[in-house]
Formats: structure tokens, C-alpha cells, sequence
């Protein structure tokens, strides 16, 4: 049985070699992306820069996919945004920017990339009230990538003893090196009938500049990521809402199709209680992929979210069955003496 397992190891560890060694030639992969899509806001749209019912949003992301597999992936965010100028532009209208930095490590850590961003968005307002908007997002970012080639082993170092022979792939260097400047832009519609609801649509295009990547030889054009998405929550009782959203994202023959939702139940009398506190339970579908339980819960400014990708996919058998831990932080700053705007909630 020892050995049987130690097979198993082995096949594990060449199949993801292999992936390696395919990404590192040719860099034609889907984007890093998150299962809490809708809790990764910059990373969606840059249309939803400073689009919250606050007045500073800071939010966190971690994921570690296929743990299993020598730290297969692991992606984080951290991020800042706000409204600006609201005594300047008309009430109804909405100007918001945002910082964000961006890290996904794989192969152990081998393979980094490190996004810095830049976003600024404005919303017009399309009736009187400015419940119902149409807004439009810009998003510059640099990008800095390294892989440490001493920490990768490929297919030809593999023995019954496990990875002990000379590999005879060579680099001139330990360490390759590429950086690029890129831009992204969205647009975003949001709608209210009331003060309790929100819905929206929106579409997003990253890497628009298609920003050129060199890590051995030969130049490879980053291929453009068109992401449609939409959502929407309202009350359904007198302490639970429905939060439902949905995603279509599409890069280089690569696609990935999202749908699900969230009941929220209240666990204090927002109008009686000074601090709000709400929790979430749910569930969203990667077609063809994955099952994504969630749970949630605020917390005076504060919203915890924790989702696990079940994997359904043949990918189980590669993966053992072990998908990807997913935690998302946000906090929303907001003075309780003033109004908002209805904005997406998520």
C-alpha cells in the first residue's frame, strides 16, 4: 500500500510539473480568479471603485487552491477604495478611486506574480434621485514577475527514488524576470426601485492593452479577459434577504461560468441596534467544475466570508478531491447619521 501511495504521490507531482512547465513557455492560462467573486470588487469591474453604501472600503481575499499538490496556488489581494469629491459633483452622481495589490504564487512559491493597481470610476446618475446609474471604470497596473528555477523540478529528474537525477533543462539564469504596464476598463449599471434593493449588470475587459510577457525566449501577448456579470439582492422576509449574482468570463478559448446566492439573515433589529449583525449562508456553481458552499456574517462594519470549492470536475482524481479555501475581509466605513446612496451589496 506504501508503495501504491508513493505512485500516486509521484503521478500527482509530474501531472503539475507538467502544468509548470506548459505555463512557463506558454502563457496563455486563464487569469487567477476567485470562487468570492463578488467580494473581490476591483478584481471584477473597475466600475465598482468607491461603489458602496460608505465612505472608505478596505477588503482582503485569500485563496489556497489544491493545497494537495505542493501549494499548487495561492492567490491574495488587499485593497482600498472610496468616493471622492461628493461636495463637488452633483448628489446623484458618484466619482470613486481605489488601490489594490495583487499576489499569486504557485509551484510552491516558485512562480510570483505581484499586481499594483490603480482605479478610478464615475457614475451618472439617470433619474432624479440617483437611484438608477450607468458607470464607467478605468484600471492601470504594473506587473512584476519572477520564477525561481531552482525551486522547479521537471519530468526527466524523476527516478524510483523520486526526483533525484540532473534535469536537462537549462536557464541562464536562477531567476526569470518580466515586467509589464496594463490597462483594464468596465462599465456598470445599478438600479433601485426602493431603498431596501439593488440590482446591477455590468462588463469588464482586462489586459485591453494585450501587454507583452518574455521569460526564455520569444515574445507572448497576455490574451484579453471579457467578464459579463450581474446580481442583485432584496428582502424576502422581515429579517432574511436574498443576495443572488452571476458571471460569465471568457480569455483565450478559456471560459468560466458562475451562478448562485446567499440567504441573510438578520440577527439584531438594524433599526434598534447600533451594531448590525447579519449571516449568510449559501451556495455558488462553477459549471462543470466546482460546488462552492459559503458562509458569512457582519459584524459591526466588518463582513466575513469563507467558501470551499468542491471539486466535481475529473479533476477530483488529480486533486484528491480537495478544491480551494477561499476567506474574503472587508470593512465599510460609514457615518450611520448620513444617507447613501443604494448601492450593490455583497
Amino acid at each position: 500500500m506504501i508503495v501504491n501511495k508513493l505512485k500516486r504521490e509521484v503521478f500527482y507531482r509530474v501531472l503539475f510539473i507538467g502544468f509548470i512547465s506548459l505555463f512557463t513557455s506558454k502563457l496563455f492560462a486563464q487569469d487567477p480568479h476567485f470562487s468570492q467573486f463578488y467580494a473581490s470588487p476591483l478584481t471584477l469591474n473597475p466600475a465598482f471603485a468607491g461603489k458602496f453604501e460608505g465612505d472608505v472600503r478596505a477588503a482582503g481575499n485569500y485563496r489556497n487552491q489544491w493545497s494537495s499538490i505542493n501549494n499548487a496556488f495561492q492567490t491574495m489581494t488587499a485593497a482600498i477604495d472610496m468616493p471622492i469629491l461628493k461636495d463637488k459633483i452633483a448628489d446623484r452622481d458618484l466619482l470613486g478611486i481605489g488601490i489594490m495589490g495583487y499576489s499569486d504564487k504557485s509551484a510552491n512559491s516558485a512562480v510570483n506574480f505581484n499586481y499594483a493597481s490603480f482605479t478610478t470610476s464615475f457614475h451618472k446618475g439617470l433619474d432624479e434621485n440617483g437611484y438608477h446609474q450607468i458607470g464607467l471604470g478605468l484600471q492601470g497596473t504594473y506587473s512584476n514577475m519572477t520564477i525561481n528555477t531552482s525551486m522547479l523540478q521537471f519530468e526527466d529528474q524523476l527516478t524510483t527514488l523520486g526526483f533525484t537525477n540532473l534535469t536537462s533543462e537549462s536557464f541562464a539564469n536562477s531567476t526569470l524576470k518580466n515586467h509589464y504596464f496594463d490597462i483594464n476598463a468596465g462599465l456598470l449599471y445599478t438600479g433601485s426601485t426602493d431603498e431596501n434593493n439593488n440590482f446591477y449588470f455590468g462588463v469588464s475587459g482586462y489586459h485591453l492593452s494585450s501587454p507583452k510577457q518574455n521569460f526564455t525566449e520569444g515574445n507572448y501577448h497576455i490574451q484579453p479577459r471579457y467578464t459579463f456579470h450581474g446580481g442583485a439582492h432584496f428582502p424576502v422576509g422581515d429579517i432574511t434577504s436574498l443576495h443572488v449574482s452571476a458571471l460569465h468570463s471568457v480569455q483565450a478559448g478559456a471560459h468560466e461560468t458562475m451562478m448562485g446566492g446567499v440567504m441573510q439573515f438578520a440577527l439584531t433589529d438594524p433599526d434598534n441596534s447600533v451594531t448590525e449583525t447579519n449571516f449568510y449562508a449559501g451556495s455558488w456553481i462553477r459549471f462543470k467544475d466546482a460546488i462552492i458552499p459559503y458562509v458569512g456574517l457582519d459584524f459591526y462594519d466588518f463582513k466575513l466570508g469563507l467558501s470551499y470549492d468542491i471539486t466535481t470536475s475529473q479533476a477530483k482524481t488529480i486533486t484528491q478531491s480537495r478544491g480551494g479555501l477561499e476567506l474574503s475581509l472587508a470593512y465599510i466605513f460609514k457615518n450611520r447619521n448620513k444617507g447613501y446612496l443604494p448601492c450593490p451589496q455583497f
